[in-house]
């Protein structure tokens, strides 16, 4: 995954369009590709970071599901439909958290 900050974005884009000037006229400068290189590998690091991140969310709220399953199985009469209601409000955060994997893991 790659998490290109805007001004990286920029600078790779004009970087990009000045190589691709270059390889029509068949002199194209080295260093060009090299800073090219130099932000993604940046941003390949920083989009390993976040996608870690993004994997200790999900897990965290794997287990917010499972505790609050226990709860509602243990609650007494009076507290089942709190638990319950904790219950959805937990499952509906590991929908949004595993959404928020699934679409990082595709770019």
């Amino acid at each position: 995954m790659y998490s290109y900050t805007r001004a990286e974005s920029r600078e790779r884009g004009r970087l990009f369009r000045k190589g691709f000037r270059q390889a029509l006229a068949d002199n194209v400068d080295p260093q060009i590709r090299q800073r090219i290189d130099r932000i993604d590998k940046a941003a390949a690091e920083r989009g390993e970071r976040e996608l870690n991140a993004l994997y200790d969310t999900r897990g965290n709220d794997r287990q917010a599901v499972a505790q609050a399953k226990a709860a509602v199985r243990t609650a007494p009469r009076e507290e089942k439909a709190a638990a319950r209601q904790a219950l959805r409000d937990a499952e509906q955060q590991l929908k949004r958290s595993e959404r928020a994997v699934n679409k990082a893991e595709r770019f």
